[in-house]
């Protein structure tokens, strides 16, 4: 890497480091392990953020973790965030008000390609806490519908009440231009939907490979290569189908080498990619779809999940 590089020289700018403080203006439950955070930065600037990126969030006195920003990039004033309590920051920050602060460091990292999509019909693929992620991208599309062929979406969880923005998924269904395909694993007794894993209605949705360029995937690693195997059955070729990959990014600007996949960092080059350059790529083998998916092969029944 050259000194020219403009990768090294942000990441050699103390600025790079710092965080900008942001106030909490909302904070939603979305279910027990779910918040949904509306921040804005104290600096009145504007977050400036693409669908698909993510900011890393800092609760001082106890760490930092990335965070996929989860609100459309034309919301200016604020930006929302879906956090789930997993570790000590994200259960910190399900302890914070209306009115606490936080570092914000970002935007970083690539987003969707969203200029490739105008015109296309645009396949979601969504499995459990992987919907907050693509939720920039699908209400993008929204606010621009006629620039932008079918959308559908399929969205799975593991059970009904970790259906996540739920007020939203009845507003789609209500619409005559959205497709939405919601499936669960484990339902309850009200429950008046499919069961399953999502390649489940995958499978069974008509579509036009040579329009559907783009296939936006974001959930559990077990989900992505039986989505991938749907995908390519269906003719979609692999440039034409995006993943958000998860790995344990810690510096956001790929320096500290936590998030390396083979010669790439999820952080800087990622976190989407486009599916024909994870071919290959030996560490990214949880997005490899079985060698029977291009040669027309009998499907293999996925596991669980939609974590």
């Amino acid at each position: 890497m050259s000194e020219s590089d403009p990768q090294l020289s942000a990441s050699a700018n103390v600025e790079t480091y710092q965080p900008t403080i942001a106030h909490i203006t909302r904070a939603d439950e979305l279910t027990s392990t779910e918040m949904l955070l509306e921040l804005q930065l104290d600096d009145g600037q504007v977050l400036g953020h693409a669908a698909g990126q993510f900011v890393q969030v800092s609760v001082f006195g106890v760490g930092e973790a990335p965070i996929s920003v989860c609100s459309s990039p034309t919301q200016t004033g604020s930006f929302e965030l879906c956090v789930r309590a997993a570790g000590n920051v994200t259960n910190a920050l399900h302890r914070l008000e209306v009115g606490d602060w936080v570092g914000i460091r970002g935007p970083y990292g690539h987003g969707f390609p969203v200029e490739e999509m105008v015109r296309k019909d645009i396949l979601i693929v969504a499995g459990g806490i992987g919907l907050p992620p693509l939720r920039p991208l699908i209400n993008l599309v929204l606010e621009n519908r006629e620039q932008y062929g079918r959308l559908i979406i399929v969205y799975g969880a593991r059970l009904p009440k970790e259906l996540l923005f739920k007020d939203e998924l009845d507003s789609w269904a209500d619409r005559g231009d959205v497709e939405l395909y919601v499936i669960v694993e484990q339902p309850d007794d009200d429950w008046p939907g499919p069961v399953g894993v999502v390649t489940v209605p995958l499978r069974d949705i008509d579509i036009e490979p040579a329009q559907t360029v783009v296939a936006a995937a974001v959930g559990p690693p077990v989900m992505y290569r039986f989505v991938a195997f749907e995908l390519l059955g269906k003719n979609i070729a692999a440039e034409n189908i995006y993943f958000s990959l998860e790995r344990r990014m810690k510096c956001g600007v790929g320096k500290c080498g936590h998030c390396q996949l083979n010669n790439l960092y999820v952080c800087v080059d990622g976190p989407v990619f486009c599916y024909s350059d994870l071919q290959g790529l030996d560490e990214a083998v949880e997005a490899w779809a079985p060698p029977t998916a291009e040669a027309g092969g009998e499907r293999q029944e996925p596991g669980k999940g939609h974590g």
